[in-house]
């Protein structure tokens, strides 16, 4: 492992500071740092951004982010232990890193962030899918972020860019590829983290759509997308039964076969059909 500035390597820094990591809170520490830096490189251009990174731990990909130049990086840790580690991260590169202590979960991060923003993050298991929805379903859009470059269980990753037709397509296939353009950039096997998870993970690349993909009002699409998927064995017609009095008709109007299943709708088609049910039929 080749040094990226003058710290010490990531293992003495966990040894110094007692940083072992904690199943509760989804911990599995990226050691390194030549990954952490690809992972930084591959959310584009950082020097002209602020940089949100959820979860930093002892500061590997805090400071790959900083040595790849991002302009200012916004690290929120909910694991007070970390803190003193990243502290000297921040005393290393003098006003470019601010160190939140707290739950993102419960944080405005929007405020914290001077545009245009990435969000890079090696995202903990147990908030990651939470967050990106979060991330991908904000009260206006475009959102506070121009891309996300997040790091989930390889599962997870497969299903946010999975297509029609595939088993791993669902519902956050279709919220990732209807506002984003998403794609994955990285794998990492389980040696690479301390602990190895049980599990491969990936990197995914999410760029901002100024517009979403296709018309529809959201919290439409995202309801029937959520019903469709949620009994996704059965016929359009059973899985949204309820959700209209004449659902079999808009299906139809939308041009589906009220026989289809949900992992067999496009994007497109499932806006068609939350348009169908906004009222405002062809776009």
């Amino acid at each position: 492992m080749s040094a990226i500035d003058d710290l010490p390597p990531l293992r003495a820094v966990i040894a110094a500071h007692g940083l072992s990591a904690r199943k509760s809170m989804g911990q599995n520490f990226l050691l390194d740092l030549n990954l952490t830096s690809k992972i930084a490189r591959s959310a584009g251009k950082l020097s002209d951004h602020d940089v949100l990174e959820i979860g930093p731990g002892p500061g590997g990909l805090t400071r790959g982010l900083l040595a790849e130049g991002a302009r200012r990086v916004v690290a929120i840790e909910k694991d007070r232990r970390c803190l003193p580690a990243l502290e000297e991260i921040a005393a290393a590169y003098p006003g470019r890193l601010d160190i939140i202590e707290g739950d993102a979960l419960g944080i405005d991060t929007a405020a914290l962030l001077r545009p245009p923003v990435r969000v890079v993050a090696n995202l903990p298991y147990n908030v990651g899918t939470e967050l990106l929805t979060r991330w991908l379903d904000p009260p206006q859009w475009p959102p506070f972020w121009d891309s996300l470059t997040l790091m989930f269980q390889r599962e997870v990753a497969e299903r946010i860019v999975a297509t029609p037709g595939t088993k791993a397509y669902g519902r956050l296939s279709v919220l990732a590829s209807w506002r984003t353009d998403a794609r994955i950039v990285l794998d990492l096997p389980p040696e690479a983290f301390t602990p190895p998870p049980k599990v491969r993970s990936a990197v995914v690349h999410f760029a901002r759509l100024d517009t979403p993909r296709y018309p529809a009002e959201a919290k439409v699409l995202f309801a029937v997308v959520a019903k469709a998927f949620g009994q996704r064995r059965k016929m359009l017609r059973a899985a949204l039964k309820g959700y209209a009095p004449d659902i079999e008709q808009k299906i139809m109007a939308a041009g589906l076969k009220p026989t289809a299943r949900a992992e067999e709708i496009s994007v497109e088609a499932f806006c068609a059909l939350a348009r169908q049910l906004e009222g405002r039929g062809p776009a």
